[in-house]
Formats: structure tokens, sequence, C-alpha cells
């Protein structure tokens, strides 16, 4: 295990998290886009897709301003909240149940996508690398607002059917029972 002695090894080893992290998710996303029933859900795991994609490519820029070279590595996290959708999608029947469940997973994700570049941004500023958090806040923001595109599908409609679909199968339940 390398030693992280400086605050510019720590800022390098959390850019090559991130930039393992984004690359595991651009295949993730695609499989969530798949399994997703609701069209707008599926539409915005394929929106994000692409967002994700030109994230990487926006690492790949702080890697150039910075002039900092990445480490190759594994971000066991994303690797943990991916198994943790992978785990949703063996579970559940396709339908309004698992679409719900996709949105928690997703919003897991860019929670932790959230604190990683706020950190990253942070963390930039204090070595002076005024390009470099530039670019990451943009992904911040991207992050942020795919969060906020989430809950508002998850209020909107999402949730709602999950939950219909399970008070017409207690109401159906009941019936039976008498």
């Amino acid at each position: 295990m390398s030693q992280r002695k400086t605050i510019d090894d720590l800022f390098i080893h959390l850019l090559s998290d991130i930039y393992s992290a984004e690359k595991q998710l651009t295949r993730a996303l695609a499989k969530l886009s798949r399994t997703a029933s609701a069209p707008e859900l599926a539409n915005a795991f394929k929106t994000h897709l692409e967002e994700t994609q030109g994230q990487v490519e926006r690492i790949d820029k702080v890697v150039e301003a910075t002039g900092f070279r990445l480490k190759r590595m594994k971000c066991v996290a994303m690797e943990g909240l991916i198994e943790e959708a992978t785990e949703l999608i063996d579970e559940i029947e396709k339908g309004p149940v698992l679409d719900a469940g996709l949105v928690a997973a997703a919003q897991k994700v860019e929670h932790y996508e959230i604190a990683a570049y706020g950190s990253l941004c942070a963390i930039g500023k204090q070595i002076g690398q005024q390009e470099a958090v530039k670019l990451l806040k943009e992904t911040l923001e991207e992050e942020k607002a795919a969060d906020l595109k989430l809950t508002q599908f998850a209020e909107a409609a999402g949730n709602q059917k999950a939950a219909e679909k399970a008070t017409a199968k207690s109401t159906a339940k009941a019936t039976e029972k008498q």
C-alpha cells in the first residue's frame, strides 16, 4: 500500500478513486437503463451515462491541467454501491417497485460522488489547482442535478406507482382471506 504523505498525494489518490468510480459507473448505468421499466427513468439513466462519459473525459483534463499522474486502483465504494443495485435487480421483479429501488441505489451513488467531488474541490483549492477546481466543480454541479432529477422522479410518480402496486397486492390478499 502506498503512503499518502502530502496533500498532493491525497488529491491524486482521491482523483484516482473517483476516476475508477466513474469508469465502473459507465458500465452499470447501461444495465440500469435496460432494467428500468419506466421509460422516463430508463432515459434518465441513458442521459446520465452520456454525462458520466463526459465526466471521465473531464478527469482526464484535470490530470492534464495538474500534471499529476493517476494511480491504477479500484474504487471499492462504487463497487459496493453497484453490487447493491445488482442485488435489487436480482431480487425484485421488473416494475415500479424495482424502479423505486433503482432510484434509491442511484441516489446513493450520486451522494457518494457529490461527497467525492466536493472534497476534491476543497483540496484542489488548498493546493492552488484553480483549473482543476473549475473542472471538478462542473462535475459536482452535474452530480447535484442528477440527484435532484432522481428525487423529482421518485416524488412525482415512481414511488407512487410502487406504493399503488403494494396496496393492490395487500387488498387482493385481504379479499382472498375473506
